[in-house]
């Protein structure tokens, strides 16, 4: 699996922490790295960024990570078909996963330590959706999603 990973200015340490760990770990991590080609770039764009690289299937798993991991949430799931939420503790990354088949998951810098982020990217990526009882709901969010999309 090949996950790509971005942030913003508030975030730099902790993405290079969390795409060591993803290398330890033998996964493929892509830093995006779009502050270094967009200087000043605000989470807007860059959580955009992402997220358009996930709705074209380059990838299948995102991360991103701001002060606190709700600004990338909000941008990330204004692109149709992707879908992401802030995790800053591990049943709920398990949860954006098995119940919800999130495919960005987004942190805060500013909220949580470099081990417990390991330990939230670690389960979340080990995390599956299960379908289920889960599944009538994830569709009606994407006929939902539809609605929207389509009433523009």
């Amino acid at each position: 699996m090949k996950v790509v990973i971005d942030c913003d200015d508030a975030a730099i340490e902790l993405k290079k922490t969390i795409v060591a760990h993803l290398e330890n770990n033998g996964i493929d991590a892509v830093d995006l790295d779009y502050l270094g080609s967009h200087p000043g770039a605000y989470y807007p764009e860059i959580g955009y960024n992402l997220a358009r690289k996930i709705q074209d299937g380059a990838y299948q798993r995102g991360i991103l990570i701001c002060g606190t991991g709700l600004g990338m949430a909000m941008i990330a799931n204004k692109v149709k078909g992707v879908y992401a939420g802030v995790c800053h503790d591990v049943f709920s990354a398990e949860r954006l996963r098995k119940s919800n088949n999130a495919q960005i998951l987004t942190m805060g810098a500013r909220v949580i330590g470099p081990e417990l982020a390991k330990t939230i990217v670690s389960a979340w990526l080990v995390s599956e959706f299960q379908g289920g009882g889960s599944q009538p709901k994830v569709d009606q969010m994407h006929a939902l999603e539809r609605q929207s999309f389509e009433s523009q």
